[in-house]
């Protein structure tokens, strides 16, 4: 998804950044699992059978790209709209980080999980490309989901408090909504409400 695009439902600019970012950390760690398991050849004869191939060919690593990139997109929408909506109902980022992971977390983990049973099952073709691009593919969503979308997201958005919220005047008038400047303070919310509230 364009940053634009995600841009103008995030409604900041902070969010939008912070997710191209995230999803590099996500395409280097699996262009490092492929070049791991097949390029030196840890563990690609012990799994599949097949020796260190010494390189990777040159469409696997944009496939990656291109898939991860999708997926890491719709994984950050789907938890960052919710916390969104939270946070535009209580005003404080806390509450609106437990609610939304709390209620997209298993989702996207169960998702990515099916995914990753998918790529693993493709692995087991006998082209090594293919092997090679599920391996990558694989890795990528799994350490995405688990790891960046989970633990990572979460964290930064506490982390960021009300500079998540951000968009100037000048972004706004580009992508026609209406402008987000920095709250003086965000509310408290009790740790019980926000329990109950995301329990309902």
């Amino acid at each position: 998804m364009p940053t634009s695009v995600r841009t103008s439902r995030s409604r900041s600019v902070v969010l939008a950044v912070k997710a191209v970012l995230f999803h590099l950390l996500s395409v280097g760690a699996a262009y490092g699992v492929m070049v791991l398991v097949w390029q030196d050849g840890h563990g690609s004869h012990a799994l599949w059978g097949v020796p260190a191939t010494g390189s990777v060919t040159v469409w696997v690593p944009i496939m990656v790209f291109a898939f991860l990139f999708g997926l890491s997109m719709d994984y950050e929408v789907f938890i960052l709209t919710r916390m969104r909506e939270e946070y535009d109902a209580t005003g404080a980022t806390d509450h609106a980080v437990v609610t939304g992971i709390g209620r997209t977390g298993r989702l996207v983990t169960s998702a990515a999980l099916i995914l990753f049973l998918s790529f693993l099952s493709m692995s087991t073709t006998p082209t090594v490309d293919v092997k090679v691009l599920a391996t990558g593919l694989g890795a990528g969503i799994l350490l995405d989901a688990v790891v960046v979308r989970c633990l990572l997201v979460p964290a930064m958005v506490g982390v960021l408090g009300r500079w998540n919220w951000w968009l100037p005047g000048w972004a706004a008038s580009v992508l026609r909504v209406a402008p987000s400047p920095v709250p003086p303070a965000e509310r408290v919310v009790a740790v019980g409400v926000a329990t109950a509230t995301a329990d309902r």
